[in-house]
């Protein structure tokens, strides 16, 4: 369907204007980015190791997964508007939390608490989803995610500088500083897009079945899900291979760390204006090629004792510009299948493409040493590159078997 009522931003009659979804969705992605170069500093601070301090990203991504299966049924039942206010309510609590933490413990239960800002991301999907049929859905997705990368392209190079000028503690001030700006933008201008159900949860939760065993589904979450799963890898390591195997300071680390997401704003661009040409599910299964080819490129480079930062970081463009292509496309199948269970598929899709990243941002930190150097961040990140193509592979298959 196209969208029912004219948007006029600031105004809580209509749909929300375009900038309020991108400054939405781009609040939950600079929080999970923007102090990651401040991890080696804090690992001292709370005088703790850092294979335990980079659960700061792990937990957070596997609370993030736990929540959205939550989130989506609260907010087909209830609507956008009040989940998302509520939401960012905790949010704010969450980040004064981690200000105030003087202990790992008490830093990593808050930082885990920070996770609720995901329903920016899961709702603002959903949001385009009620506006939007499935190919406008997915070139929307990709514009609304086109801006979003804008911001962990330069968080964490403001991160680096907020860290050696004021300290780690300025990331988290900054975050509640935005938090409160988004907060009061929802407040003004999110009108509800969601229609009303009377539905119960438990009502809800009899009709998962139709939605888990369309084999669809699944098809666009698995292939979505490994493909950002080299990113969620790269989360958890890249951290280490700059700061330890080459040796940059958090600037450093912060200017270099933002190649995915340039080639991630170039892939959300190429969704948003060629979706509707070429379909979904050609999109993906370039971007999901997209991304294995530069980690390839990447592993031979090292193998040739090209062993540098700028080859590292630079090939890393490559697995940005294949997630811009592959999630606004994929998002945009998971949410079509059931068009009714929107807030639920968005949901659910990122609860398993997050929970998968938080094992893998997890193993890539565990798995780091000085002595292997970066090959196994990028084996890791090959690997579930590869599976990616494979998972896309067979929905493209599916679904000629099915139409053929």
């Amino acid at each position: 369907m196209s969208t029912p009522l004219p948007v006029q931003f600031l105004s809580r009659a209509t749909p929300p204007h375009i900038f309020t979804l991108i400054v939405l969705t781009g609040l939950g992605a600079l929080s999970m980015n923007i102090f990651l170069p401040s991890l080696p500093a804090m690992t001292t601070y709370f005088e703790t190791d850092y294979r335990v301090m980079q659960l700061s990203v792990s937990l957070y991504l596997a609370v993030n997964a736990v929540l959205q299966v939550v989130i989506g049924p609260i907010s087909d039942r209830f609507g956008r508007r009040p989940v998302l206010i509520g939401g960012l309510i905790l949010f704010l609590l969450a980040t004064i939390g981690c200000l105030l933490a003087r202990s790992i413990e008490v830093f990593l239960f808050f930082r885990m608490m920070q996770a609720v800002v995901v329903v920016g991301l899961v709702l603002g999907r959903a949001v385009v989803r009620d506006m939007y049929d499935e190919a406008q859905a997915a070139s929307q997705i990709g514009y609304v995610t086109m801006g979003m990368a804008v911001v962990p392209m330069i968080g964490p190079a403001i991160g680096g500088v907020l860290d050696e000028t004021l300290g780690w503690q300025a990331n988290f001030w900054m975050l509640l500083a935005l938090g409160v700006l988004v907060l009061t933008l929802i407040w003004l201008d999110l009108g509800e897009t969601a229609q009303a159900q009377s539905a119960s949860f438990a009502e809800q939760f009899r009709e998962y079945p139709e939605l888990l065993t369309a084999r669809r589904f699944w098809g666009y979450c698995l292939s979505a899900g490994f493909a950002s799963g080299a990113f969620f890898a790269y989360l958890g390591g890249a951290p280490y291979v700059g700061s330890e195997v080459f040796g940059l300071s958090a600037t450093e680390v912060g200017l270099y760390f933002g190649a995915p997401a340039l080639g991630y704003f170039f892939g959300n661009g190429i969704s948003g204006r060629y979706s509707m040409r070429y379909g979904i599910n050609t999109m993906v299964l370039w971007g999901c090629v997209v991304s294995a080819v530069g980690l390839t490129l990447s592993l031979l480079f090292f193998l040739a004792g090209l062993k540098t930062a700028l080859v590292f970081f630079g090939f890393m463009t490559f697995v940005g510009l294949g997630n811009g292509m592959v999630l606004p496309n994929a998002t945009s199948g998971m949410l079509s299948v059931r068009p009714h269970l929107a807030g639920t598929a968005s949901g659910l899709g990122g609860a398993i493409m997050l929970g998968g990243g938080a094992t893998l941002s997890a193993g890539a930190g565990a798995l780091l040493t000085r002595g292997d150097g970066a090959y196994p961040l990028i084996l890791i990140m090959l690997t579930t590159s590869i599976l990616a193509v494979i998972a896309i592979l067979y929905v493209i298959r599916r679904e000629a078997q099915v139409t053929g």
